[in-house]
């Protein structure tokens, strides 16, 4: 790295979060009042609640005990407008927040997806005991949508919530480049559908040196989207990284993105100038913008965020809000002062965006489902997007250029009407014996027509061709037709992923996105970061390097070198720069909102 990145440790800092994270909660704003309920009112409700996915509330599934690390009945119930979970556990009741409207969630629940699309296992005489014979077992439902795969577990910050990192003098687990197209080629197995996208992740990933190969070796075994999770740090400083990663086939930078401050983005706030630059120069990757969101630390900047997007739309694909998940042995005061739900956030989006985002302009994961079933049964392609309804969300907005204004989809396309129309359809196709080319034809000109009656060009985005857009992805059902869309529109999506007060085996039965281990198993992210102590920890160490070994293997390696010190000069330099005022200052406002 450069010699930026080189600085003396007494001229500045490696950025951990913990001071920022400190001053922003010395006011807090708002507290979760976790309703109490008694153990006798809980098998009581128990006792007449739904059972099986998507019941109506009070719904009983299970979950995990903090304390014992069991699986233990829990009921998903609504007070006040809001939907909670309550577990026994020998410590006594524990209630959390499940989500912030229960009207949201039975809005979404309209569209969960039930049919199983998942038929190979990765473990023998398993899903007996969920969630702890994952790898995949015979009771999951949902293929993989999205492969991760840990490259390393050093890292260049230090971040205080961290699912993990290396610390000085612990084994350092990085998989063999044979381990990585092992797990790369076991995924393409799963039956009927194979993994197509794959994140490499950390740790942080770019620390590699031979990540460009990596990159490489996931094209080389088919996988059409490949995604990098980063911090973005050496891409600030490596310009020529940044082309390399690109011209080895990375589609996206799925780039860490906490606020518009130096004290909620502490991560890459300086450094976000500098990236930016980079991959307009090197005309990509595509970027996704990852903010992990935290009431009453960040929860306040969600639509600031986005305006920022917009701003950016040249390069940023999206915007992919991860309400935090604490994991861990977590007291009721921190879970009530820092909880946020999907529906919370969506709230936030709603205000500080002045109504332009509104919550009815959200949809549930599984939606996609729905529309798969038109695109599996008219073109014969399947790629199912099959989550628990209540796991993410997401939308996509217009930027009308013409008229300054910021138009979400569902304001001009009926997405209800059109996707019942889409089902329709399909179950009259699943009925014919056989689907000929001009019979394709046919129907594929009389859904384009019928798509009119769906789309409102009054308030639709002018200056953009948006029902070719819809047309184009539509008829070819392509990665890359698809690819086309993206670039004109602005993805934002919410996914929350699990700790252990809010655990739903429901849930995880239905994750789409998993990690691939070196041991062959594959396994759903809340439970491969939930009990690490059999997942991701256990495993890793099994084929992790102790430190003396790594040590060994690279005698010019040192811990302090893989670390990021930012310097008072660099910062100092970046406030005065060009660069950083047309980035952060010199912006439109879409949604006629004050600077937070």
């Amino acid at each position: 790295m450069l010699k930026v990145m080189r600085m003396a440790e007494s001229l500045g800092e490696i950025p951990s979060g913990e001071k920022e994270f400190a001053e922003s909660t010395k006011r807090i704003r708002d507290i979760v009042e976790f309703p109490e309920i008694s153990e006798d009112e809980f098998y009581e409700m128990l006792k007449t609640a739904s059972r099986g996915y998507g019941g109506d509330l009070p719904h009983r599934t299970y979950s995990l005990c903090p304390e014992t690390r069991r699986v233990v009945p829990a009921l998903v119930w609504e007070k006040d407008g809001k939907v909670w979970i309550t577990k026994k556990c020998p410590e006594g009741m524990i209630t959390d927040l499940y989500y912030e409207s229960v009207e949201t969630y039975n809005r979404f629940r309209k569209w969960l997806w039930s049919r199983k699309e998942l038929y190979s296992t990765n473990v023998e005489n398993s899903g007996v005991n969920c969630p702890f014979d994952c790898g995949m077992c015979a009771r999951h439902r949902s293929h993989t949508n999205l492969l991760n795969i840990v490259l390393t577990n050093r890292c260049n910050l230090s971040c205080w919530y961290c699912f993990f990192y290396a610390r000085e003098g612990q084994p350092i687990y990085e998989p063999t480049l044979e381990q990585i197209r092992m797990m790369l080629r076991n995924a393409k197995k799963q039956y009927p559908i194979g993994a197509n996208a794959v994140q490499f992740t950390g740790g942080e990933p770019t620390l590699r040196d031979d990540l460009i190969e990596i990159i490489k070796i996931a094209k080389e075994e088919g996988y059409d989207h490949v995604q990098l999770n980063t911090d973005g740090i050496r891409l600030a400083f490596e310009p020529e990284l940044v082309k390399k990663i690109r011209e080895a086939g990375t589609n996206t930078l799925y780039l860490s993105y906490d606020g518009m401050t130096p004290q909620t983005n502490w991560k890459n706030h300086w450094e976000i100038p500098l990236i930016f630059e980079n991959v307009r120069k090197a005309g990509g990757p595509g970027i996704v913008l990852v903010p992990t969101t935290i009431r009453n630390v960040n929860d306040h900047e969600l639509g600031a965020i986005i305006n920022f997007g917009l701003n950016h739309l040249d390069i940023v694909r999206g915007v992919n809000f991860q309400p935090l998940s604490q994991v861990g042995r977590v007291p009721k005061k921190e879970r009530q002062r820092f909880r946020i739900t999907i529906p919370g956030a969506i709230k936030r989006i709603e205000e500080q965006t002045n109504g332009v985002i509104a919550m009815e302009d959200w949809y549930p994961i599984p939606i996609a489902g729905h529309i798969a079933r038109f695109f599996e049964a008219f073109a014969g392609k399947r790629y199912y997007m099959t989550s628990h309804f209540a796991c993410g969300a997401a939308t996509y907005v217009f930027l009308d250029r013409e008229n300054k204004r910021v138009v979400p989809i569902p304001r001009f396309i009926d997405v209800e009407g059109f996707v019942e129309f889409l089902e329709e359809k399909a179950e009259e196709i699943e009925q014919w014996k056989t689907l000929g080319k001009l019979k394709k034809l046919k129907l594929g000109a009389e859904i384009f027509l019928k798509f009119k009656s769906f789309y409102d060009e009054k308030y639709a985005p002018k200056g953009l061709d948006v029902l070719g857009l819809i047309k184009n992805a539509f008829v070819h059902g392509t990665y890359d037709a698809l690819g086309k869309f993206h670039e004109k529109t602005l993805f934002i999506g919410m996914m929350h992923f699990m700790d252990e007060y809010n655990y739903d085996v429901e849930r995880v039965e239905r994750c789409v996105i998993h990690y691939a281990m070196p041991d062959g198993r594959i396994v759903p992210f809340c439970t491969f970061n939930v009990i690490p102590e059999i997942y991701r920890d256990k495993v890793q160490a099994q084929f992790s390097y102790t430190w003396e070994e790594w040590k060994r293997l690279h005698p010019d390696w040192d811990y302090k070198k893989d670390k990021y010190f930012r310097s008072k000069e660099f910062v100092e330099k970046m406030k005065k720069s060009e660069l950083y005022r047309k980035t952060y200052i010199d912006i439109e406002d879409y949604f006629g909102v004050k600077e937070v």
